[in-house]
């Protein structure tokens, strides 16, 4: 017999995925809601000629977070709108959504802030281009025409979608792969209902699912992981924690989640930041992210299909601990897990200690 919620939800995940990919491609996308049909675009993929066939007065929207860089009023909750004029050009929406230019193009503004109710599927709007991996803006009109080609979606999916995914995760298959400092590691990838990035968990020796397994919870890092970059922690955080849960048995989840969930284009736009004086999180946060956006459901999702229900968890975060509890997963005990900083990462590890709280 099917079962009717599994069925709704992987038709969720579906419909989010299509429509993120239109966006990654330029396309426009019609999102529902009960009362109205909004047009959008993604305001970094868009195309002057996408941007005129959306039709007269379109809307501009970005977070709250870059508004506040911009000092543009926060009149309406969660997200703000800005009027597209005619003749703007998509150049000029992109120069006020990306911050990476903000030093070559400061001059911007005055700015006409929508202060009206905006359009209900307009913060969906922006959430969608997040999961899109695109900067969290969207241009925007709200449209009676939709036409046939066009990608179409319900406001409620994209809102619904993280739930829908974490229930999706599944084993598709685990393999022995001895690991240098830990012979006896097991490999099970987890696939997301998606089509997205898999996720990993790095099984050492034989954890008993009858106590709380020794776990590391390890955000990918291609830069860090992969590169030996010294921008950050990652890379040792990682080998150590192989090498200290080698020493008896344990569980490691690498999570396709890159920067802190923003994916790996965007962090790479926050070390631009970076470079131009400001922080890990303020980069994020102009940018148009919040500090973390990660889904810490996906870790407590993997734990639970692997039998386990409590953890010591190796962290330095508070917040991963109060995450996986928030999500079923107990935690009894964090493991203090910190590395030696350089001349290049010591700034960004400040900065995570006195406004991330992380615990070294």
């Amino acid at each position: 017999m099917s079962d009717p919620i599994a069925e709704t939800s992987a038709q969720t995940v579906a419909a989010v995925a299509r429509a993120a990919a239109a966006l990654r491609r330029g396309e426009p996308v019609a999102i529902r809601t009960d009362a109205q049909t909004l047009l959008i675009l993604a305001t970094e993929t868009a195309t002057d000629a996408a941007l005129a066939a959306l039709g007269p007065t379109p809307l501009l929207a970005l977070t709250h977070a870059r508004a506040a860089t911009l000092k543009i009023r926060l009149y309406t909750p969660d997200v703000v709108a800005l009027p597209v004029h005619p003749g703007t050009t998509v150049a000029a929406l992109r120069a006020i959504a990306d911050p990476t230019n903000d030093l070559a193009d400061p001059m911007k503004g005055p700015f006409e802030t929508r202060r009206e109710a905006l359009p209900k599927a307009l913060f969906p709007a922006i959430q969608l281009a997040k999961l899109a991996g695109l900067l969290p803006s969207v241009i925007a009109i709200e449209t009676a025409d939709e036409k046939s080609n066009t990608v179409q979606i319900e406001a409620d999916d994209i809102l619904h979608y993280d739930d829908a995914l974490i229930g999706s995760l599944h084993i598709v298959t685990r393999a022995r792969v001895p690991l240098e400092g830990a012979e006896q590691a097991e490999l099970v990838a987890f696939r997301p209902g998606d089509g997205g990035p898999e996720h990993y968990a790095i099984v050492i020796g034989a954890p008993s699912t009858q106590s709380p397994v020794l776990a590391r919870l390890h955000s990918e890092c291609f830069t860090g992981d992969l590169l030996g970059s010294l921008k950050c922690d990652c890379g040792e955080q990682l080998r150590g924690a192989i090498h200290a849960i080698s020493a008896g048995s344990g569980i490691l989840l690498y999570l396709a989640q890159e920067g802190r969930g923003i994916g790996l284009i965007n962090k790479l736009r926050a070390y631009r930041l970076q470079d131009q004086g400001f922080d890990t999180i303020e980069a994020n946060q102009r940018l148009g992210f919040e500090a973390d956006e990660r889904l810490y459901g996906i870790a407590a999702r993997m734990f639970a299909l692997l039998g386990h229900t409590s953890v010591r968890l190796m962290t330095n975060n508070p917040d991963k601990v109060a995450a996986l509890a928030a999500h079923g997963i107990t935690v009894t005990e964090r493991v203090p897990h910190a590395f030696e900083s350089n001349e290049h990462n010591r700034a960004y590890l400040d900065t995570k200690a006195k406004k991330a709280g992380h615990l070294f």
